[in-house]
């Protein structure tokens, strides 16, 4: 039996997601379809369809006259994202404690082992996109298909995107690892309560980095 191949749309989807993620393509650049169809050697439908996606899950915002272009959230909505992920992956992190398999903890506990060894190497903590990172697998484990679904389809790209802007490198990389080691043993003993502490925690002390990495960015420009 043969595997089905993915529609190339699809593939150029993912693509330009992370293009626009690892800021190739910044946030309120304007996206060309011709470019984009020369860059990637294909068509313009496929870029076209991977547009349409890209729009759905809210990487790309349209305009009358103006065309698409990479979205560009303000400093206020990207810290509202923040507390809404604080209560979600909490929310998701205390599920995860419930309905997680073996097979889904032993695989997390890999995971933070190779992103430790790549942290002492290249002193960043970046996590590829879908099965291979941390927040993602957790909302997963929570095995609650409307939570699941609203992260998905809401959240997570925007996530990626500034996660990749603001967190990745630093000070704080670090102790973000340890804080997803210490939530994955909160689930391992089925304690809800303290994996949803430690999830709240961990990301409002990530919201509380970005919000300085704003400040410090706003005074320079000030100056």
């Amino acid at each position: 039996m043969s595997l089905e191949k993915k529609p190339l749309s699809d593939e150029i989807f993912h693509v330009i997601r992370e293009l626009i993620e690892t800021g190739e393509m910044p946030s309120g650049s304007k996206i060309s379809e011709p470019i984009l169809a020369k860059k990637l050697s294909v068509s313009r439908g496929p870029i076209r369809d991977a547009i349409a996606k890209l729009k759905n899950c809210g990487l790309v915002a349209s305009q009358l006259n103006v065309g698409a272009r990479v979205v560009s959230l303000t400093n206020e909505q990207l810290i509202e994202i923040y507390h809404i992920r604080e209560r979600l992956e909490g929310l998701a992190a205390r599920f995860a404690a419930e309905f997680i398999d073996n097979e889904s903890l032993d695989f997390l506990r890999s995971l933070l082992s190779d992103q430790e060894n790549q942290l002492n190497e290249k002193q960043e903590y970046y996590q590829k996109g879908g099965d291979l990172d941390f927040h993602y697998l957790i909302v997963k484990a929570s095995c609650n298909e409307h939570l699941i679904r609203l992260f998905n389809d809401s959240l997570y790209y925007l996530i990626r995107v500034y996660r990749f802007q603001y967190g990745m490198k630093g000070r704080r990389v670090h102790s973000a690892h340890k804080e997803h080691s210490a939530i994955v043993e909160a689930i391992a003993n089925q304690d809800g309560e303290m994996a949803e502490l430690l999830m709240r925690q961990h990301i409002r002390l990530s919201r509380m980095n970005v919000e300085k990495q704003i400040n410090w960015k706003g005074r320079d420009e000030s100056r």
